[in-house]
Formats: structure tokens, C-alpha cells, sequence
């Protein structure tokens, strides 16, 4: 299965990164990866307990999640800074993808959240995309301006409160705010199996 390498890096890499980053407030320009495992107490435990953020190849469909559970909060800024609540969406199904731009998987699954998103009105569905531990002049080399809103879990908190098991992970909500589908692992979001499943959510 094809995936990310988190290994450490090349002999002199880090001498290289530590006189470019002279100068520089603690953590600017790091290694995404780096921050990712660093963010905060609980995924600090995780590292302990030796969970690592695998990185999944492409699949096929997705997966119920069991008992379909509230969805966790999720109020995270969008590159402008200004706060998007999952909670506004209620009403619609909401697709919520965990990415970052250094996952091939997450790279290659991208332009297919913004195919999904137009075959559906705005009114009934959208996309949210929840980047990990990144930057928006980060995102935006990669993914420039979307047709869905991109937010920003800079300390992945907001990952650590949704059941992730790895980058990416994209997981469906309905109408209802309820956890009803899961994918580990990159997928084509047009493909028709996923696009019966969001037009089924919206039916229900």
C-alpha cells in the first residue's frame, strides 16, 4: 500500500533546517509533519502509545460508522481567518475531509471534492475541508481558491475530537448532524458509488 514516509530525515537535513530557520519565531516554516505529531497533549500521548498518522492509498467506497453518533464540533477559521461552524450546515449532508498537502493520497483525492460539490446543489450539500497543522499560504500554493470552504486545524485538535485514523479521512454527515459514513484513505468523491450514497443521505 503506498503511503507517506514519516522517517526521520537525511544525515544533515536538520543542520541544513536549523541555520535556515535562524532568525525565525519557534516553529515557523517546520516540517508539517513535525507539528502534526507535536500539536498538543493528546496526539503527544498518541505518539507515546505509538499511533503515527498512517497515510492511506485510494479505495473504494465508504464505510458506516456504527450507531451514526453526533458529529463532534467543528468550528475552525477558513484562510481569511473568519470562523466556519459545522453547526450552520445543519440541514444539509456535509462531506468533511482530514487532508494536508504533504499526503500524496490527500493530493490526488483533492480536485474530486470539488467535482462532488457541483453535482449537488449548495443548498442540500457541501464540502468542508479540514487541513492539518498547515498554513494558508501553504494550502493556497497547492490547492489556490476553492469552491468549498477550507479550514485550518493548526494544533489538529479538531482532528484528535473526530475519529481519524489516518491522513486522509473523510467522513459523511447528514442531515441530521449525525456520523453516518467513513473512508481512510484517499478516494475519487465523483465516483458513482459515493455520489448514490450522498443523494440516499439526502432523501433520508
Amino acid at each position: 500500500m503506498n503511503s507517506c514516509s514519516t522517517h526521520s530525515p537525511a544525515p544533515g537535513t536538520e543542520r541544513r533546517e536549523a541555520a535556515s530557520s535562524i532568525g525565525r519565531p519557534f516553529g515557523e516554516h517546520s516540517d508539517p509533519r513535525r507539528r502534526f505529531l507535536a500539536a498538543g497533549p493528546g496526539l503527544a500521548l498518541m505518539a507515546f502509545l505509538g499511533w503515527t498518522p498512517a497515510l492511506r492509498a485510494q479505495g473504494r467506497g465508504m464505510s458506516a460508522v456504527a450507531g451514526a453518533p453526533p458529529a463532534p464540533p467543528l468550528r475552525l477559521p477558513d484562510s481569511d481567518g473568519k470562523p466556519v461552524d459545522l453547526a450552520q450546515y445543519r440541514g444539509r449532508v456535509v462531506l468533511v475531509n482530514f487532508w494536508a498537502t504533504w499526503c500524496p493520497p490527500c493530493r490526488k483525492e483533492f480536485p474530486s471534492l470539488g467535482r462532488v460539490r457541483r453535482l449537488f446543489k449548495p443548498a442540500e450539500f457541501e464540502v468542508l475541508a479540514v487541513n492539518v497543522g498547515e498554513d494558508p499560504d501553504t494550502v493556497f500554493s497547492f490547492a489556490g481558491l476553492t469552491e468549498f470552504p477550507v479550514l485550518f486545524d493548526h494544533d489538529s485538535r479538531a482532528m484528535a475530537a473526530w475519529p481519524v485514523r489516518g491522513l486522509p479521512t473523510t467522513l459523511l454527515v447528514d442531515r441530521h448532524g449525525r456520523l453516518v459514513l467513513r473512508a481512510v484513505g484517499g478516494r475519487e468523491f465523483d465516483d458513482p458509488e459515493i455520489v448514490a450514497a450522498i443523494q440516499q443521505l439526502l432523501k433520508s
